[in-house]
């Protein structure tokens, strides 16, 4: 265990190491999840975390640094939001044609994210700075981030906050709006969008097409709703 510990040390020194680990981890998670048959509950970014949170546990590295091995990953968050834009184009045409709904849907969907984390966390005794770091709980983590800052909050408390809604709404998603018995694909997938935001609209993409296009236009969308909202709401709660 000792020469693990020395042969761990020498190596976590390199740069690329936590980068490596993560697109490793990531791997055996999307390779899960296609043996499983896209089974919700082996959602790739979930089995990626669990197997990342086991190393940083059993080598003891504190979070900071395997961010600073990894941070190339989260400058790619920028790109990868940018081009969920190609099935949202290819989709428009469908948009237009639900463009009240839509817009419907997603003030109903923000305002319930917020509010109701907001609520039960301010019931239930929450500071200021864990009210900061929930409200953008369920907009993508660039914009989410950003909004904490903005506002005075934990950007790692709300980066946290983020991944788990994500990965919640990811798991349940699927089973739950088929228990209800929702087949429409653009529902389906705004629902996700709005909800559950990049690691959401990633499942919706793999359960149908249609869906990860309404479900991008869902997180993007709500991303700029929340950035608005969330100051007011927090103004009226503070």
């Amino acid at each position: 265990m000792r020469e693990f510990a020395e042969i761990w040390s020498y190596l976590a020194e390199a740069p690329l190491v936590w980068l490596t680990a993560t697109l490793v981890a990531y791997a055996i998670g999307d390779a899960a999840a296609r043996a499983a048959g896209g089974a919700a509950l082996v959602n790739p970014v979930l089995v990626a975390v669990v197997l990342l949170a086991g190393l940083l546990w059993l080598t003891a590295t504190p979070y900071p640094v395997y961010f600073e091995g990894a941070q190339f990953v989260h400058f790619l968050l920028g790109p990868a939001t940018v081009a969920l834009a190609v099935p949202l184009y290819d989709a428009l045409p469908r948009l237009r044609r639900a463009l009240l709904p839509v817009a419907a849907a997603l003030l109903v969907g923000s305002v319930t994210a917020l509010g109701s984390a907001l609520l039960l966390a301010s019931w239930l005794g929450a500071g200021r700075e864990t009210l900061v770091a929930l409200a953008p709980k369920s907009a993508t983590a660039p914009v989410a981030i950003g909004i904490a800052e903005g506002l005075g909050g934990s950007p790692t408390l709300t980066a946290v906050l983020v991944i788990a809604t994500g990965l919640i709404g990811a798991v349940v998603a699927t089973p739950l709006l088929n228990a209800l018995g929702l087949r429409d694909w653009r529902a389906r997938g705004l629902a996700v969008g709005v909800a559950a935001h990049g690691i959401g609209t990633a499942r919706a993409m793999r359960v149908h097409p249609e869906a990860g296009a309404f479900a991008g236009l869902g997180m993007g969308l709500n991303a700029v709703l929340t950035a608005l909202l969330a100051p007011l709401a927090l103004a009226l709660l503070l």
